[in-house]
């Protein structure tokens, strides 16, 4: 046995040269002796002192130690992550390229690690801009690469790529294009902090599909087919396009919904794909199902909204030939009125199309009504001005269709009033209304002291939240009486003085913002006059009010907006002691030059209180800076206003008053809240160092 293991040990393996020492000088002398010993039968010599320690094969194998090994009961090991093989993964240095030679400008990088190689001549893909700027946004691994990456880690994503690519080929009508994914950059051995592994994709469009027959079902059974099929812009033998189709589509259901097809249809489109002849035969299946005109209005509650009411306000007549968008207006319309809270309008066939003359369909609006009861109240406060507490209560529909009634009041430390209004929207056309108001008030400031009792007329087309009109006008009346003395001082009550004032204002408002309550692009232009007849201890006076507002609003980035506002007004035609103190002219507060009190700045009379005047300026700009606070909703707002008040009838500039300060708004969603701090410039002897405002809504 000892020489047979001894040759297995000297046996040459598979595959090498057999060893070239013989086997006398691998076997001992003492094998061969015991060897021809054994074969003799004689008995082998006694071994040496040597020999009787070596191991007796004769003799039993002593025991083993007692060995014990303990095992954890529960051993939690990481799982093992394999990495199945990928001919894609190629190293730097091995045989194969990473990067074939292919001119620069048939290459697109994107970010630090994804490359695009468009094969054959780059002017080829006439796409390639487009594609590029599609893929880099919807592409997975510049979605989420950090600079972290391993190989394998891009490798997976870059899968997704390849699939994306394809699909993308696809849209463009490349429907035998061929997309190469090489994942690679590092060389064996080196670490991945050493070197950024690079994917990239070579890219052979081959040739672009082109549009075989179209089909588009039942379109040439409308009367007006040739027209139609005009607005469908593809044609046989046109370069395929997921995207024209798509576009087309929906061009196609637009002109038959504004072309008199209420209900008409358009299914999925099928394109089918014939690779030998490289085209693809799109059928998409339209039904038009009749042309037809404008009907009656029908309204599900005539009692609250009757349909004549809702007729005159939609943007189209009897007869008229139907248009999907002015349908969807007259949604719109009704759900502006506030006394609904969701509103539906449906076509509904009453005269069927023959070949000559389009059907009539009605056009149904079916109402949930809106609480029509509201109690509304705001409060505000200027140090110059104090408080200001407002309520209301208001009935929406209390004379129907849209007949409003309004009480109104007002307690604050220097206005009290109490007031009754008429509303009637939609009076006589479309976003026109009619305002009646009554009230009664006082007003007690630093300027004048008036007991007033009005009567105000009012006839408007003007902006709201879901119409913002690029032009608003108004034109009024006003009957007011007043009673007015300058403010008390030391105790002393001056005399008090009585006007009747007639008025008849007119205003208009061109507006091209982009939001009616915080623009942020944009300018507004509005100009007022108001001729006025005044009698006052039979003394009569004619005079000509006007004012001019401009403000300009501008998006720096998407953080900053900047704003300004100009204001320009006068008083013409007679002397300023023939106008009530409060028909004058004043400057000063939160809402004109902020730092200085409400109507501080201008004349003064003896005692140094304001006296108002016959003509002002007011210049305003600020930043309004979004800041990461509360999601964005707090900003910030530096701001400097300028103003001036003259008795003469021209603005004048020696006296301008500036004040600056800062401000913060908060963003609820309908409105800002807004809290500004002033400090004027050049102060005047009755001016405090420091001026806060609060309202809602911005300065301007």
């Amino acid at each position: 046995m000892a020489a047979g293991a001894l040759m297995l040990a000297g046996s040459p393996s598979v595959g090498q040269e057999p060893n070239s020492q013989s086997l006398d000088d691998l076997i001992p002398d003492s094998a061969v002796e015991n060897a021809e010993a054994w074969a003799t039968d004689s008995a082998p010599p006694a071994p040496d002192a040597a020999e009787e320690d070596a191991v007796q094969p004769d003799e039993p194998m002593a025991e083993l130690p007692q060995l014990s090994v303990e095992w954890p009961d529960d051993l939690d090991l990481p799982p093992i992550e394999t990495l199945e093989p990928d001919d894609d993964i190629r190293f730097a240095d091995s045989n194969l390229p990473l990067l074939p030679e292919i001119p620069d400008a048939a290459l697109e990088t994107i970010g630090d690690n994804l490359v695009l190689a468009f094969a054959g001549d780059e002017t080829g893909f006439a796409q390639r801009e487009e594609f590029v700027s599609r893929f880099r946004t919807l592409s997975t691994i510049a979605d989420l690469s950090n600079g972290d990456e391993n190989i394998a880690q891009l490798a997976a994503r870059a899968r997704a790529d390849q699939d994306l690519l394809s699909e993308l080929l696809r849209i463009y009508g490349y429907y035998d294009a061929q997309v190469v994914r090489t994942v690679g950059g590092l060389s064996p051995g080196e670490e991945q902090a050493d070197q950024n592994p690079v994917v990239r994709f070579d890219i052979v469009p081959g040739q672009r599909y082109r549009f075989g027959a179209i089909d588009l079902g039942d379109l040439g059974t409308a009367p007006d087919a040739e027209s139609l099929r005009g607005i469908f812009e593809i044609q046989t033998g046109d370069p395929l396009s997921s995207d024209a189709i798509v576009e087309e589509q929906l061009d196609l259901d637009t002109a038959l919904g504004e072309g008199g097809y209420p209900f008409a249809e358009i299914d999925e489109p099928d394109l089918l794909i014939d690779h030998r002849e490289t085209r693809g035969d799109l059928t998409l299946p339209v039904r038009p199902n009749g042309k037809y005109a404008f009907g009656e209005v029908v309204s599900s509650d005539p009692d609250f909204l009757s349909g004549k009411h809702i007729g005159s306000i939609a943007r189209f007549e009897q007869g008229d030939i139907y248009q999907r968008s002015l349908e969807l207006d007259l949604r719109r319309a009704v759900t502006a009125t506030g006394l609904v809270s969701s509103v539906s309008v449906t076509p509904r066939e009453v005269t069927p199309p023959t070949e000559t003359e389009p059907g009539v369909v009605a056009m149904d609006v079916k109402m949930t009504k809106a609480p029509l009861r509201t109690i509304a109240g705001a409060i505000g406060y200027g140090s110059e001005e104090g408080f200001r507490l407002q309520a209301s209560w208001e009935h929406r529909n209390f004379f129907p269709p849209e007949g409003a009634l309004k009480f109104r009041g007002i307690l604050g430390t220097q206005e009290q009033l109490a007031g009754i209004t008429f509303r009637k929207n939609n009076f006589g056309g479309r976003d026109k209304i009619l305002t009646l108001d009554a009230f009664a008030s006082t007003i007690d400031s630093d300027a004048f002291d008036a007991r007033t009792v009005a009567f105000v007329a009012n006839y408007e087309r003007t902006s709201n939240l879901l119409f913002q009109k690029p032009l608003s006008w108004s034109v009024g009346f006003e009957a007011i009486a007043t009673g007015e003395r300058p403010p008390t001082v030391n105790g002393v009550v001056p005399p008090r003085e009585t006007f009747f004032v007639g008025a008849l204002p007119v205003s208009a408002l061109l507006d091209t913002t982009d939001d009616l309550l915080d623009p942020t692009e944009g300018f507004r232009f509005g100009g007022r006059l108001s001729p006025e007849i005044s009698s006052n201890n039979g003394v009569q006076s004619f005079y000509l009010r006007g004012q001019v507002d401009a403000s300009y609003y501008q998006a720096i980035n998407d953080r900053v907006v900047m704003a300004g506002r100009a204001r320009f007004g006068a008083i013409l035609g007679t002397d300023l002691d023939n106008i009530a103190p409060s028909r004058r002219l004043y400057a000063g507060g939160g809402s004109s030059v902020r730092g200085y009190g409400f109507q501080q700045i201008g004349p003064t009379d003896a005692l140094g209180d304001p006296s108002g005047g016959r003509s002002l300026v007011e210049f305003s700009l600020e930043a309004r800076i979004k800041t990461g606070f509360l999601d964005g909703a707090v900003s910030v707002v530096p701001f400097v206003d300028a103003g001036s008040v003259s008795t003469s009838t021209t603005p004048g500039f020696d006296d301008i008053k500036i004040g600056v300060g800062m401000g913060v708004r908060y963003d609820t969603g309908f409105g800002p809240i807004r809290v500004d701090v002033g400090v004027p410039l050049n102060p005047g002897p009755n001016d405090n160092p420091v001026a806060v405002y609060v309202s809602l809504g911005q300065a301007f």
